[in-house]
């Protein structure tokens, strides 16, 4: 028989707050963490909208050996996975004692790339880059430090598929766990947020321009939409048996049960209904559920014009007439790209644990295709037992997971 999976621990560090209790918050509120960045315009961007993320001060937690070799991305992700294992009460001796496992989603360290590169052009001498940008460039900088720093011994690889990277990273370490290959594994995703990530995406106009009034840029499913917002940080799940984590008595937040996945066969940039109807058919066969057993659905949607209506319109297929709420947080968090598929899902994990489901702000003007949906445009107290999140990404990847509130 196939062992279930569960979640024991989650962490976040994100423009809505840099642990789960400020997240919590902001989710509730509505807040965005959307800002207007002025390094971005004076670099050449068209847009300086971005998620405004704090950068982490680890001077006091890590050796400078250690923080010598973190690109900023696998900063965020030490502070996330810092908190998802205190908060699964595992210890560095646990972590010594037994053999966990990392996979995390991770698909670009543009930074350390960038300054290799300045480096090289400024000095000609390859001994000038250093070993720290080494590790900083590749892209499974996450994984290897997240490995080193926690001592891991089990599967430890990266997983690169665009903005679905951070849910296949789930997926992945589910199937691994249910078919007994490891007992616990953290997993998730990271994305950088400096100005050298992100302006081949400025380049293709892919960002909202409305720069006047950065907190409502991000209009996920509304008439009016222009774009998307950068933005980034990291999500940290620690994914366990049940078994397991009931032995040695551990919380479960949620359990694991159902992964779709597909791809859309088309252009390299071209979002898919029948796509996303797949991944997510397939998540929900997967969890042995209908689509009328879904309360909650954490909507892809990026606030650019066709990806929501693709995916508008593969949820009015599926879940025309059903009871589940829908809602983007990326109205409120833009989109956090490679780790979006995994805070989307700590985020839901989040609505779960408190009985709301977080609203899809700025939606003024639904266009005909979200007309239909059953969004939440306001923070709705309603207790939420299963969640279906999608993550749909460039090059045609998509992903779908199923959660259920621990019985």
């Amino acid at each position: 028989m196939k062992r279930r999976v569960v979640i024991t621990g989650i962490g976040i560090w994100s423009c809505l707050g840099t642990n789960i209790d400020e997240v919590r918050q902001s989710l509730y509120d509505g807040k965005s963490g959307i800002g207007l960045d002025q390094e971005r315009l004076d670099y050449g961007y068209r847009s300086g909208l971005v998620g405004m993320v704090k950068t982490p001060e680890l001077k006091r937690l890590l050796d400078r050996r250690i923080r010598t070799g973190l690109s900023e991305e696998a900063a965020f992700a030490y502070m996330a996975s810092r908190e998802a294992f205190e908060c699964a009460a595992i210890d560095d001796q646990y972590l010594r004692d037994n053999e966990v496992g990392v996979i995390f989603g991770n698909d670009s360290s543009a930074g350390a790339v960038v300054k290799s590169a300045k480096i090289m052009e400024e000095e000609h001498d390859t001994a000038m880059i250093g070993s720290g940008l080494i590790f900083q460039g590749m892209n499974s900088t996450v994984n290897m430090n997240m490995h080193t720093i926690f001592h891991l011994r089990g599967i430890n690889f990266s997983v690169s598929s665009a903005c679905a990277s951070g849910s296949h990273s789930i997926g992945l370490g589910y199937l691994l766990i249910q078919q007994g290959l490891q007992d616990v594994i953290l997993c998730g995703g990271a994305q950088e947020v400096n100005i050298y990530a992100m302006s081949s995406f400025d380049a293709l106009n892919a960002f909202s321009t409305r720069m006047d009034e950065p907190t409502r840029a991000s209009r996920p499913f509304d008439r009016d939409r222009d774009g998307l917002i950068p933005s980034g940080g990291a999500a940290a799940l620690i994914l366990e048996d049940y078994d397991h984590a009931v032995k040695r008595g551990a919380t479960i937040l949620a359990e694991v049960c159902g992964y779709g996945f597909s791809s859309n066969g088309g252009g390299i940039s071209e979002p898919s209904d029948v796509g996303s109807m797949v991944a997510m058919e397939r998540a929900i066969k997967d969890a042995q559920l209908t689509p009328a057993d879904i309360d909650y659905i954490n909507a892809h949607a990026t606030s650019t014009p066709k990806g929501d209506m693709y995916e508008a319109i593969a949820l009015n297929k599926l879940f025309k007439g059903e009871h589940a709420l829908i809602s983007s947080t990326k109205s409120m968090t833009g989109h956090e790209c490679w780790m979006a598929g995994a805070s989307e899902v700590v985020y839901s994990i989040i609505m779960m644990q408190h009985n709301f489901v977080a609203p899809n702000i700025n939606l003024d003007n639904r266009d005909e295709y979200s007309e239909p949906l059953n969004l939440a445009t306001k923070t709705t107290e309603t207790q939420v037992d299963t969640i279906l999140s999608n993550s749909f990404g460039f090059g045609g990847t998509n992903s779908a997971l199923v959660l259920k509130k621990p019985q």
